[in-house]
């Protein structure tokens, strides 16, 4: 799914299981959410929330496509996506999970 947040970026995330809400962030740079950072859940447990932050990933536009795309992709703007995908997605608070 996508969700748009503004300066011409939306956001790829998907979820998955059930319980306490997880949010996955990826490490970088340019890399995006694996399948695989599911296993690290056990998901009748967990509501994990993959997310592919700007520039990375399946999210659109892609960093190396357009230097304008990191214009728009700052610490500030990041948090912003966290912030409106939980809006978005009802969750009141969650388990923040990421590595590199």
């Amino acid at each position: 799914m996508f969700l748009d947040v503004g300066d011409g970026h939306r956001l790829w995330f998907e979820q998955a299981g059930q319980g306490v809400d997880a949010l996955v962030l990826h490490g970088g740079p340019g890399s995006g959410c694996r399948p695989g950072h599911y296993d690290l859940f056990d998901l009748t447990r967990y509501r994990v929330t993959l997310l592919d932050q700007r520039g990375c990933g399946r999210s659109e536009p892609l960093a190396s496509e357009t230097l304008e795309a990191l214009e728009a992709n700052t610490t500030a703007h990041l948090i912003a996506d966290i912030e409106a995908l939980r809006a978005h997605l009802g969750v009141e608070a969650w388990l923040l999970f990421g590595g590199s």
